[in-house]
């Protein structure tokens, strides 16, 4: 699937895939959070755009556009095109300066960087029909107390994420009993007996359990009957964004980022 960008500006934002590093995984002993292999997983599943300056969000915890302040830290000449107040209440509106177009069949999910929480912020999601939209699109988030938020150079501020268009609609949830499915009911009880068995070790500071330290069948992508699955991923792999602009080309300057409650630059 083709997902084309189209950046109307030269300044606009870069796009890069998501990185499979946090700095709050980093600070665990032995960054034991690394071992859950769906955050893995999740931290890479998307392409984020990255902030072209280091700058500060201050709220005083007003309900006006004029409550929120934001200043940039390096002298970077753009930060009121990219970031704004539209909605007001605490809510800043980030300008991506992208068209983005997906392939007939297909969305755009919007929100901010997966499993990447930051103090006294907060991002919103959105889905937009990407197959058809001709403009811009912003991204929102939503201060959560009044105070300062500080954004790094190069830190993402948004992630996209293409997903199927109506594919959710097409979905029948359905409750079973777990005696209806014996296969299932059997790997289930393997695994829930040899995980008590293992954590008993573990508990007991069974030398074999601690040098283990976890069981790893999801992580290999084995069933507890070590089956193996074949279709079973450690890791994605995103592209990187390829340029295919003339290397003449040119935009001017961005106006200040400004307008009412749409989405749109």
């Amino acid at each position: 699937m083709k997902m084309l960008l189209y950046p109307t500006w030269d300044g606009a934002p870069k796009l890069m895939p998501g990185r499979p590093d946090r700095a709050w995984m980093d600070a665990f002993p032995s960054r034991h959070p690394y071992r859950c292999l769906p955050l893995n997983i999740a931290n890479t599943l998307g392409w984020e755009f990255l902030s072209p300056a280091a700058f500060s969000i201050f709220w005083n915890g007003g309900p006006r556009a004029e409550d929120i302040r934001v200043e940039a830290e390096d002298g970077y000449p753009y930060l009121d095109s990219i970031i704004a107040s539209h909605f007001t209440r605490g809510i800043v509106t980030f300008n991506t300066f992208h068209i983005v177009r997906t392939e007939p069949g297909w969305n755009l999910l919007i929100s901010g960087p997966v499993n990447q929480p930051k103090d006294g912020i907060a991002p919103l999601t959105g889905v937009i029909e990407t197959h058809w939209l001709p403009y811009t699109f912003t991204m929102n988030w939503q201060m959560t107390r009044p105070g300062v938020v500080r954004w790094e150079k190069d830190e993402p501020f948004c992630t996209i994420i293409p997903v199927p268009h109506g594919a959710l609609e097409t979905v029948e949830p359905e409750i079973r009993d777990l005696e209806s499915d014996p296969e299932l009911k059997t790997q289930f009880e393997m695994w829930r007996d040899t995980r008590a068995e293992f954590m008993a070790r573990f508990n007991q500071q069974d030398a074999g359990a601690l040098k283990q330290a976890w069981q790893r069948y999801y992580f290999r992508g084995k069933l507890p009957d070590e089956t193996v699955i074949d279709d079973h991923r450690h890791k994605v792999r995103l592209a990187e964004p390829v340029d295919k602009r003339p290397k003449a080309y040119s935009t001017p300057a961005p106006a200040p980022l400004i307008g009412g409650y749409g989405y749109e630059g």
